[in-house]
């Protein structure tokens, strides 16, 4: 996992074609775009089956606006700081004894601090649940890599669970968002998983189960990222990108012939609207497949150089894993 972050850190969202299966069928499920940012994806285009477990607003800030305005006027809220005391019916017997218990072994000196019992309300819709977005910053206590759809445990609020986040940029003025294979340090990045709707602000922490040195030990949490949750937005578009890369075999002036990107005179055909872009900031298209091994004729909207490197980029909507799980 070390190697293929730093592979990815030195040659971002590089994939070799296969050559044991059609790379038409191998990237059957992405699609070029002219424009990351402009170019237009629908939104409701094969949603997974998970989308018909959640719950989504119209608009989240409104709504929020609206319940904290009601819960204002209708409830009589207990001010910071005052005592209170709280009566609870329909308390299991086995969990009121368990708690005597404690208490007693408490004042005689032979149990540590008995588990405390937390109370805590929720507000309308925070019972349901939705594709929550966290906007988080990697932390340095823990160097390693971490991989996108790792498990994580999340503190969110009062809230502790388990999930498997999916990575990805937070790309300002446009609707498409970058997926992210690794947790990068630095800038910020936002996590999304399936998870019970809180509305924003709340903060929340990410940790990693790391095992213990001694075996049989309990697995060690190390944190990974802190940040607050952002959004509860099933729409949100995260795009998985892929660069599939090819090298000058014959230059001709604006003219070239371009081997190791496909190995299949079919897979040129099928790829061919896409558009072509160089690492020396060339662009152009696909004219022709040349024989049958993956040859094929390019034209460019330049001279192209020997030594440069020839790209395609194919594109990909990247949905979450329903791995919520309660810790």
């Amino acid at each position: 996992k070390e190697a293929l972050a730093e592979e990815d850190e030195d040659f971002p969202d590089e994939v070799d074609t296969p050559r044991d299966q059609p790379a038409r069928v191998r990237f059957q499920r992405y699609r070029g775009l002219a424009s990351f940012r402009h170019s237009p994806w629908d939104r409701y285009e094969n949603l997974p089956l998970d989308y018909g477990r959640i719950f989504q607003f119209e608009n989240l800030q409104r709504t929020k606006k609206r319940i904290l305005a009601q819960d204002a006027v209708e409830l009589d809220a207990v001010e910071a700081g005052r005592f209170v005391t709280l009566h609870l019916a329909n308390v299991p017997v086995a969990f009121w004894e368990q708690q005597q218990q404690q208490q007693q072994q408490q004042q005689h000196g032979t149990a540590q601090v008995a588990d405390p019992v937390v109370v805590f309300g929720l507000l309308p819709h925070e019972n349901k649940m939705c594709v929550m977005h966290f906007s988080v910053r990697r932390s340095g206590e823990y160097e390693g890599a971490v991989r996108s759809k790792e498990r994580l445990v999340f503190f969110s609020g009062f809230r502790r669970f388990t999930a498997c986040p999916v990575f990805s940029e937070q790309t300002l003025r446009s609707d498409k968002h970058k997926f992210n294979r690794f947790l990068k340090f630095g800038a910020a990045q936002v996590m999304s998983v399936y998870a019970p709707i809180q509305f924003t602000p709340s903060p929340v922490l990410v940790f990693r189960e790391v095992p213990a040195e001694g075996a049989g030990g309990a697995p060690v949490l190390v944190p990974v990222a802190t940040g607050t949750a952002m959004s509860a937005d099933p729409h949100r578009l995260v795009i998985k990108r892929i660069v599939l890369s090819g090298h000058p075999f014959k230059v001709h002036k604006r003219t070239a012939t371009i081997r190791f990107m496909f190995f299949d005179r079919e897979d040129i055909a099928w790829f061919k609207p896409v558009e072509l872009w160089t690492k020396h900031g060339r662009k152009g298209n696909i004219k022709e497949p040349l024989g049958t091994h993956g040859h094929m004729k390019c034209v460019f909207d330049g001279p192209l150089q020997g030594q440069d490197t020839v790209c395609m980029s194919l594109y990909k909507r990247v949905f979450p894993k329903w791995t919520y799980r309660l810790w």
